[in-house]
C-alpha cells in the first residue's frame, strides 16, 4: 500500500486537473512546470513526494511534444524524489493514430511513445477512448482505457431525445465507427444509420450514402474524435440531405485543428458535444463541453484503494 495520493499537473490541461481534484476533494500538489530561457523545460516539485501514490494529470495534445516531454520530466521528478508509485493520467493519448504501419519505412510512433513513458518510470497508464484499442498492448505496465460514453449518453437522453426513442437515430460516421454508434443506439433505444463513403475515382469528390432512416428524426452523429471537422461537416450535410430534422454530433477528444471552428459554425450541425480531455480556450458557438472529471476521479480512487474500476468500463461491447 502506498503513501497518502498526491496529484499533479503540467501545463496542458490544468483545467481538467482543477476539476477532478475538487471532485477529489483534494488540493492540486504544488509543481513548478515551466521553461529555462533557451525553452528547455523547468520542472520543480514543491513539496513531499515520498512513498506517496502520485497521478500526474496531462493530456498529449497540441503542443504534443512540449506536454509529452513535460510528463516524461515530471515523472524523472517524482521517481528521483522517491515517489511510491507513479501513474500518468492521460485524458487523451498523443500519436495514437500513428498505431501500425502505414506505408513500407513508416514509424509506429505510439509505440515509440509507450516506451517512452515507461522508460521515465511510469508505473501505470489512465487515459481515455484510445484511438486505436491496442496501443495498450504496447506497454508492459498497467493501462486502464475508461470511456466518456457514460457522460456523453447522459446528455444525449437529457438535452437531446424526445419521451419517444423513436424520434432520434444514431449514426456512425464511417463503417469503424458501427460499433460505438451500435452501443449507443442500443443503450438509448434508438435507431442506427451508417454514413458510407465512396470514392469513385482518383480526384473525384467523396460521395455519401446513408444507410438506414433519418427521415424526420434527431440524428446524432457519434465519433471517438473531431480533428479537422472536414469529414464531420459533409457527414452532417448527407444526413440533413436525407431528411434528418436536426443533426448534433458527440466525440470524446475535440481536437479541432486547422479551421475546425469555422466549418463546423457554417456547418447544418446545430450543436457539436465534445468533453473536456482536451482543453479549448474559446470553443466556438456550436461546441459545448462537457467534464469528463468524475469519470477520472473515481478511477484514481479506486487505483489508490485497490478497488475494481470495471464498473466504470462501459464500453461499446458492453
Amino acid at each position: 500500500m502506498y503513501g497518502e495520493i498526491v496529484l499533479f499537473s503540467g501545463n496542458a490541461n490544468p483545467a481538467l486537473a482543477d476539476r477532478i481534484c475538487n471532485q477529489m476533494g483534494v488540493p492540486l500538489g504544488a509543481a513548478r512546470v515551466g521553461r529555462f530561457s533557451d525553452g528547455e523545460i523547468r520542472v520543480e516539485i514543491e513539496q513531499n513526494v515520498r512513498g506517496r501514490d502520485i497521478f500526474l494529470i496531462q493530456s498529449t495534445c497540441a503542443p504534443a511534444n512540449d506536454n509529452l516531454m513535460e510528463l516524461l520530466i515530471l515523472t524523472e521528478a517524482c521517481k528521483r524524489a522517491s515517489a511510491g508509485r507513479v501513474t500518468a493520467v492521460m485524458p487523451y493519448f498523443g500519436y495514437a493514430r500513428q498505431d501500425r504501419k502505414v506505408a513500407s519505412r513508416a514509424p509506429i510512433s505510439a509505440k515509440l511513445v509507450a516506451q517512452l513513458i515507461q522508460a521515465a518510470g511510469v508505473d501505470r497508464v489512465l487515459t481515455m477512448d484510445l484511438h486505436a484499442g491496442q496501443i495498450q498492448g504496447f506497454f508492459d505496465i498497467p493501462v486502464d482505457n475508461l470511456y466518456a460514453l457514460p457522460v456523453l449518453l447522459r446528455h444525449l437522453r437529457e438535452n437531446l431525445m424526445t419521451p419517444n426513442p423513436a424520434d432520434t437515430v444514431i449514426v456512425s460516421p464511417d463503417a469503424g465507427g458501427v460499433e460505438r454508434a451500435r452501443s449507443f443506439a442500443r443503450r438509448v433505444g434508438a435507431g442506427l444509420a451508417i454514413i458510407d463513403k465512396r470514392r469513385p475515382g482518383p480526384n473525384e469528390s467523396e460521395i455519401m450514402h446513408i444507410i438506414g432512416d433519418v427521415s424526420g428524426k434527431t440524428a446524432v452523429i457519434v465519433d471517438d474524435m473531431i480533428d479537422t471537422a472536414g469529414t464531420l461537416v459533409k457527414g452532417g450535410a448527407a444526413v440533413k440531405n436525407a431528411g434528418a430534422r436536426a443533426v448534433f454530433a458527440m466525440a470524446t477528444h475535440a481536437v479541432l485543428s486547422g479551421s475546425a471552428y469555422a466549418r463546423i459554425a457554417e456547418s447544418s450541425l446545430e450543436k457539436v458535444l465534445v468533453t473536456d480531455t482536451i482543453p479549448h480556450a474559446a470553443p466556438g458557438a456550436k461546441v459545448e463541453t462537457l467534464t469528463v472529471a468524475s469519470v477520472f476521479a473515481e478511477a484514481i480512487r479506486a487505483i489508490h484503494f485497490n478497488d475494481s474500476i470495471s464498473k466504470l468500463f462501459l464500453t461499446e461491447k458492453t
